[in-house]
């Protein structure tokens, strides 16, 4: 990996370009379970951060869990890109003119297998002015990606998920950066963004998702 280290972002925007931008529209009986997140990568070339969230507590699903900024597709959306960068504004007070979207990675779907997840990789220049007036985000925050490198930093924990045959004790893998763990589909999506582009050679258990 150190080869890559001075030139990092270049290295990872360069070789998203097999997984080009598409700005799709989901069909009329998918859009209700569709939905798309933001990718954004930002900083130097050398240390280049991605930018998460943490959701506020008091929210029914994924209370209190690190995410990409996004949400559910609307309506009022032209596309799935627009999606993204819908959310992100909403939440993080993201413009939409201060990001330059440049690969759409594999559609994906979070425990909640109904839900259709397409995440969008975006680059920002200088520096973010970022506010989070929604009341679904608590913290804001960016992570190095060199620190998603360390691979002895990935542990597993143990999650009670319900089945067809009943309850089930399920092994995520996780990291933790500062007081944040990042794990699910958040982690996938990052992990294998790095793998695929800088040849990380992260190589984590996913229960429910496939490459």
């Amino acid at each position: 990996m150190a080869a890559y280290n001075a030139r990092m972002l270049s290295t990872i925007a360069n070789r998203l370009s097999r997984f080009p931008l598409k700005k799709w529209e989901p069909t009329s009986g998918d859009a209700k379970n569709t939905a798309a997140v933001l990718v954004l990568l930002h900083g130097d070339n050398k240390n280049p951060k991605v930018l998460l969230t943490q959701r506020a507590m008091h929210l029914k699903t994924h209370a209190g869990e690190v995410a990409f900024p996004g949400g559910m597709w609307d309506s009022i959306d032209t596309d799935l890109l627009q999606t993204a960068l819908r959310e992100a504004n909403e939440e993080v007070g993201l413009q939409a003119e201060a990001v330059k979207p440049i690969a759409t990675l594999p559609t994906a779907s979070p425990r909640r297998r109904e839900i259709s997840v397409t995440p969008y990789v975006a680059l920002a220049s200088g520096s973010l002015h970022l506010n989070s007036e929604s009341d679904e985000i608590s913290t804001i925050f960016n992570v190095p990606l060199t620190f998603f490198l360390r691979h002895d930093e990935y542990k597993y924990f143990e999650m009670e998920i319900p089945s067809e045959e009943g309850i089930r004790e399920i092994r995520f893998p996780y990291i933790t950066y500062k007081k944040f763990k990042i794990w699910g589909f958040t982690l996938k999506v990052l992990t294998d963004m790095l793998n695929d582009t800088i040849d990380a050679e992260i190589d984590l258990d996913y229960p429910f998702h496939s490459k």
